[in-house]
Order: structure tokens, then sequence, then C-alpha cells
């Protein structure tokens, strides 16, 4: 599960004083770089970094960078730095790719097979601070022949490898001379995408201006500028007054735009999950009664009406219902009464208060939220309601994540994920227990050897019915011991001035910010 954004201030009332002073500034100032068409869009996440060595634009559409590979509206992987898709080999475990010519990034230096060898082999080192390194686990090698092929020889037939080539290629003659950890680069980076990063003002803004050179052609939209409100209602108003061209809204504040003449709303499906973490190393969140009397004591069809107002759907683990890898059967009927029974009988008997205890420990745990973050205050406030019937007590807290992320071995979290791709990319840092305790993976310290093996099972297998088998396996296991609570799938919504024209979404994952959203091909729109 990835870290979904950047905090920058500790403190919830330090974190409001700054929502407010940001909301004083014009996102858009200094974004115009010699006139031309320009839009400025409100995001509520901030990237942790620029640097696609450290997993930025892992998914494809960073603007900066370009990958081999690249996603259509469809979600269908077409050619991007690579002139063709690859020829794959050898029953799957080689890939073959031929590059584009005549690329060059944009301080005019020529792209080449041996960035993308630098690019793999520095994300695969274990200096690289790349939480999400795994996803290549099965790459043991790649060659370099000559400058336009490059080859990736695989350990086992990783049948979704393919996806992971949308990866952005870094320039070696730039991201090589300097620590991959912490050199200019993660903050002022070169690529060969169609924007290039004017100024990045941490918390508040990232200005980009377009790349003339780009090998797809110079974007129409100049100027263009990401503004980081994290505050929904900051974001909701600063586009009503016209500071903003385009935002991603909450439900209840993108409904608010409905009937407006100079306003179109885009509803993008997604895989992004909001799921409540029960840490192994808490005494009661950990405890395998409380999880399975949580996870059929909650309300998720209320929530889905009342909190998205429709715009998603229940959630029953990180695979939607409508997906086909997700494993029929395993929904959770909503049974309030069978919730308690599984208490009793686990020994969790009704105390003061009317909240159970066992062996002296209260059925209590913490919760908490990202501060300004409606969706996840009230996901987070629908839990706690529903676990109160049950005789479990949950406090809920807000916080930024420098407030949280050490809290999390302990304390329940309401935290999202999801990745369209495959279901590899998401369920095996959320459910593998070697990855416990690494930075937001495997949140809830999940330890099952069944799901273990499973995982391993699906990411080796290139046969989709065996892929299948094991997914129903962990799916299943996530019902008989479920270290999450998962709440519900939401649909992202974006409100955009008709200015731009019928503009288009993908499916999306849960990291949305740069990457999704109606502006994930701005390069491509018209002035």
């Amino acid at each position: 599960m990835a870290r979904p954004g950047n905090s920058v201030i500790a403190g919830a009332a330090v974190s409001a004083l700054a929502l407010t002073a940001a909301a004083c500034a014009a996102p858009g100032d200094g974004a115009k770089n010699g006139g031309g068409a320009s839009a400025v869009v409100g995001t509520a996440y901030e990237p942790e970094t620029l640097s696609p060595l450290l997993g930025y634009g892992k998914d494809g559409n960073s603007k900066i960078f370009d990958g081999l590979l690249t996603h259509d509206a469809g979600m269908k992987l077409k050619p991007a730095l690579a002139a063709a898709l690859p020829k794959v080999t050898d029953d799957g475990r080689t890939y073959t790719y031929r590059l584009r010519d005549g690329v060059k990034f944009s301080d005019g230096k020529p792209f080449t097979s041996k960035d993308v060898v630098f690019t793999y082999e520095t994300i695969l080192d274990k200096k690289t601070n790349n939480a999400s390194k795994t996803e290549l686990d099965a790459v043991k090698s790649i060659e370099a022949k000559g400058d336009d092929t490059v080859v990736f020889h695989l350990k086992y037939p990783y049948a979704p490898f393919a996806e992971r080539t949308v990866l952005p290629i870094a320039p070696e003659h730039v991201a090589g001379q300097q620590d991959v950890n912490t050199g200019e680069f993660t903050t002022r980076p070169i690529g060969t995408g169609p924007y290039e990063l004017v100024t990045w003002s941490k918390g508040e803004k990232l200005v980009f201006k377009a790349n003339p050179d780009y090998w797809g052609g110079a974007p129409k939209i100049e100027n263009f500028t990401m503004a980081i409100i994290k505050d929904d209602d900051v974001r909701a108003t600063r586009l009503r007054s016209g500071d903003l061209d385009g935002a991603i809204l909450p439900p209840n504040l993108a409904k608010t735009y409905q009937g407006d003449d100079g306003k179109r709303t885009y509803t993008a499906k997604t895989f992004d999950y909001r799921v409540v973490t029960l840490p192994t190393g808490n005494k009661v969140a950990g405890d395998t009664a409380i999880r399975r009397a949580l996870d059929i004591g909650v309300h998720r069809k209320a929530m889905v009406d009342q909190i998205l107002e429709g715009a998603g759907k229940e959630a029953y683990g990180p695979v939607p219902t409508d997906s086909p890898w997700f494993t029929k059967g395993t929904e959770r009927t909503y049974d309030v009464e069978k919730a308690k029974k599984l208490l009793d009988q686990a020994g969790w008997k009704e105390g003061d208060g009317g909240v159970r205890e066992r062996d002296g420990v209260r059925a209590s745990f913490p919760l908490w939220y990202l501060t300004g973050d409606k969706l996840r205050q009230d996901h987070a406030l629908a839990y706690a309601s529903d676990a109160k019937k049950l005789g479990i007590d949950i406090k809920v807290e807000s916080g930024t994540w420098e407030v949280i992320e050490p809290r999390m071995p302990k304390d329940a979290v309401l935290a999202g994920g999801g990745a369209p791709a495959d279901p590899d990319f998401d369920q095996y840092t959320l459910l593998k227990s070697s990855l416990a305790g690494d930075g937001f993976n495997n949140m809830a310290w999940y330890d099952s050897s069944t799901v273990d093996a499973a995982l391993d099972d699906a990411r080796r297998s290139g046969e989709r019915a065996e892929r299948q088998a094991a997914y129903d396996t962990i799916q299943r296991e996530l019902m008989k011991n479920p270290g999450y609570t998962f709440l519900t799938h939401i649909d992202h919504l974006y409100v955009v001035d008709k200015k731009f024209g019928d503009l288009s979404t993908q499916v999306e994952p849960h990291d949305h910010g740069l990457a999704s959203g109606p502006w994930w091909n701005v390069e491509d729109w018209t002035a």
C-alpha cells in the first residue's frame, strides 16, 4: 500500500494555518512562460519525489518522463519510448524492446538503451529507497544491445511484466552522477516527457512548461500547474472563485457544480479502495474475532449511499466486485447479530459503558485518518459508529502522515490503495508478510503463510487459470482472518472548465494526482 501523499507540516493546527495561507496564493503565479495556453488544476496529494528511481510515476502519465510503454484511454498498452510492443520469447522469460529513434531528453542529450538499463538496475539496487522495487522481482538482468535495443531477462514468466515497463526512464548522464536517494534529481528532474518542471513549491504547487522538442509533438497547453490543496473545502472554493480550471472533489462537493454552465463533471472508475488497517501488534485490532466481527458488522452499503452518494461500490478486498479477478462468494453480508455472537464466543464480554472486555483488556483502539481528507474522515466516523454497536470502542483521530506513520505498528489507519493493471501490483505489497513495516507496505503487519504462498504462486505463474486460483485462495483467506476491513471502492470525481472541451478519463489507481484525472493526457488537449 503506497503512501498517498506527502505531508509537509506536522500537527493539525499548524496544517490548518498553512492551508489558509496557501488559499491566498494563486497557484498559477509564475506559471506563464512566454505566454500560450495554460491550465491550473487542483489535487489533494503531493508526490514524495519526482525521481522515477524512487517510485515517481511508476504507473505512467508522469508528464516529465516517458516509459518504454504507456496506456491509451482504455488502459491498453501502446509504445512510448519503445518503437513497438515487446517481442516475448523463451516461454515468457525474455522481453526485447526496440527503441524509438531520435528521442532526446529535455536538456538536448540523446536517449539510448543505456538509460533504460541504468533506470532498472538502479531501482533494483539495494541502496535505492524505492518501496515498489518488489514489483521488479522477476528481473534477472537487463541488457543493452547497441543504442536502440534493450533485452530483459526474467527469472520466471512474470505475466504482467510488460505493464511494469510503463515505468519512467531517467537519464544516466544526470541521475547517475549524484546520490540516488538525496540528489538534486529528486526535485529537479530531467526527462523525455511532454513537460518540463519549472518550479516545485513544496506544499503549494508544481509548475510545468511544455517541452517544445517533445518526440510526440509540443503540447498546445504550454503552461500547466498542479496546485497542491489538501483540504477538500478549500479546493472547491478555489475552483468556484476561478483560481483553478479543474479539481478532484468528493461527491458532496462535486454535486454543487451540477447545472453550472461553465463546468463539466467527469467520473473515473477506479480500483481505489478505502480500508481500515488492523495491525497485528495491537491486542484488540489484531485479534481474529475482533477482525471477523468488524468485517461483517460494518454497513458498507450505507457508506456507499451516504458518504459516496452512490459514486462507488462496496469493497470486500482489494479487488473490485466487477473485476474478472474478483472471487464470487467472498462478499460479506452485513449481520450485526452474527458479529456479536462471534465476539461472545471468543470471550469478549460486555463491560462498563457497553464496551467489551477480555482478560482485563478493553475492546478499544485508535483509528487515524489524514487531516483535511473529508472522505477518509467520513469513512472513519461511520466505521467507529458501526463498531460501537458491536461493543468495540474506536477513537477517531486525525493527523498528517508524519504524525500517523510512527503509530502504524499499533494503531489502525483509514488508508487507501488499489492498482488496476494487475492484481499482483497491489496485493503483494499489501499482504506479503516479509514486507510488514516496510514504509507503507503491509500496514497491518498481516501474516499468513497461506496468503504468502498464494502470492508467490500467482506471481510466478504465466497461466491465467493458475493465477486466478491463487487469488481466489487469497480472497477466501481474507474472509477467515481479515487483517484489513475493506470498506468501499470509490469513483474519482473531477470538475473541469468547459473551455477545454470534452475530455476523457482512464480506469484509475489509488494514487491520483499528476497521473490521473481528465488531465492524464493534458499534452493532447487543444488550446
